[in-house]
């Protein structure tokens, strides 16, 4: 709200969506491929086999090509995006862990030069040195995930920080210790979904121990991904839980959600004791692929159902997804939702549409657009008055939070629209946004939507 409003028709949801998932693919093979390459190297160096260490240097390049160009790349642009389209939530997140984030910055630092390190001085240190090195790496690259966890991990459980505001309240929050045990377990995935692709290059009679070889971590790492997935379903608050739990789940997508994420698990584990371990030969282009998809598809989700059960919040029941805090509802239906948007000030509205369409704008662009992903257009109502119903009931929703004491939280099953931040703000600016609305059902409808999509 304090911000501008940056218009992008595909919707800013989306892309972040497109930017963080590749980058969290990326991220953590880097930090999972970093623990097979040393462990193989590790292996190699102990029983002189030529053919594992070969796998360790096939795979570096691939390491090397991914964490630090792509992963780097797409990490800015994660800081980038979420600066554009949640100002105020990425500021919220470094005001509250800026020394978190810097401490991985460090750890990241060192990752990155050890990676180009342990690449450009294969064969040209000792054995030993260079398996040191290849452990500094996955060292490094495991620290920045055991902060960055936290602070992921927090935006959905900020636990007792609500209460104290204390920094080791929000970084050690009730799903923490879950979620970096279902991480670990998908980085080894991710490791193994990648490996199995330079493995292939190996002898026939190599190829077949490298993908036994290869089972065993793909084995371990679905049995922990799933022990750690249940962990953190259990550690949810029975309020999120209830969204994709159970015969009255609130949200089928979520429900849909997981049920892939349990068979995508599952056919990991399948798949990589058929084709690995009992049937190393078989593994060719279409079991690994298998593989590879399954392993994907559980990341993805489980990233889904994370950021799903978030919502309407980005930190949970701190501040909703279009920047409103939770404590600011109760003060803003009575100054109006406008009061807080410094740039709408700069241009007053003239009549209620205008006004409606500043308040879709301070409101309801974090998600919605006019034309493109979500469209207003197309979602609302023709009847007007069925858009008022809607608007009141998520007023109500917002007074709903106004009521909690310290502590406390809504039942996200209490609510109509689980999905959706309250409507906050004033009589006036609900009229306006219902006239608003109604003019985009309009003719006149693209005049009212001039300037944004």
């Amino acid at each position: 709200m304090d911000y501008p409003i940056w218009d992008i028709a595909m919707g800013g949801g989306v892309l972040m969506g497109i930017v963080a998932i590749t980058h969290v693919i990326v991220s953590h093979f880097a930090i999972g491929g970093g623990l097979l390459i040393a462990v193989t190297e590790t292996l190699s160096v102990r029983r002189n086999d030529p053919e594992m260490r070969n796998l360790a240097k096939r795979s570096s390049l691939v390491l090397i090509l991914f964490s630090t160009v792509f992963g780097a790349i797409s990490g800015v642009g994660i800081w980038v995006v979420a600066g554009l389209i949640s100002p105020a939530g990425i500021s919220a997140l470094i005001r509250n862990y800026v020394w978190g984030w810097a401490i991985e910055w460090v750890f990241f630092f060192v990752e990155i030069v050890a990676a180009l390190v342990y690449y450009a001085t294969w064969d040209k240190i000792s054995k030993r040195a260079h398996v040191m090195v290849a452990w500094i790496y996955f060292i490094a690259a495991y620290a920045s995930l055991v902060v960055i966890n936290g602070i992921v991990a927090f935006m959905l459980t900020p636990g007792k920080w609500l209460q104290t505001g204390a920094f080791w309240d929000g970084f050690f929050n009730p799903t923490y210790f879950p979620s970096l045990v279902l991480r670990t377990g998908i980085v080894i995935l991710m490791a193994v979904a990648f490996m199995v692709w330079p493995a292939r290059k190996a002898s026939d009679e190599a190829r077949s121990r490298l993908n036994r070889y290869l089972g065993l971590w793909a084995v371990a790492g679905a049995l922990i991904s799933y022990a750690g997935y249940r962990w953190w379903e259990s550690a949810l608050p029975e309020s999120v839980r209830s969204l994709f739990l159970g015969e009255g789940a609130l949200l089928d997508g979520l429900a849909d959600t997981r049920f892939l994420v349990m068979w995508s698990v599952a056919a990991v584990l399948l798949l990589g004791i058929v084709f690995l371990l009992l049937l190393p030969k078989m593994a060719k282009v279409v079991p690994l692929l298998l593989i590879t998809i399954a392993a994907f598809s559980f990341f993805g989700g489980y990233e889904r159902l994370r950021e799903g059960t978030r919502k309407p919040f980005i930190i949970h029941d701190y501040m909703f997804s279009n920047g409103v805090l939770v404590k600011e509802v109760g003060e803003l239906n009575e100054k109006g939702m406008l009061s807080k948007a410094r740039w709408a000030a700069r241009v007053p509205a003239t009549n209620s549409v205008e006004l409606g369409r500043q308040v879709f704008d301070a409101q309801c662009r974090s998600c919605h657009t006019i034309d493109g992903y979500l469209s207003i257009r197309e979602l609302a109502p023709e009847d007007p008055d069925m858009t008022y119903s809607i608007l009141y009931a998520l007023y109500d929703q917002g007074e709903m939070f106004t009521a909690l004491e310290p502590g406390e939280a809504v039942a996200m099953g209490d609510l109509n629209y689980p999905f959706m931040p309250p409507f906050v703000g004033t009589e006036e600016e609900m009229e306006a946004l219902v006239d608003f609305i109604a003019s985009l059902m309009t003719p006149e409808g693209e005049a009212a939507a001039k300037g944004g999509v």
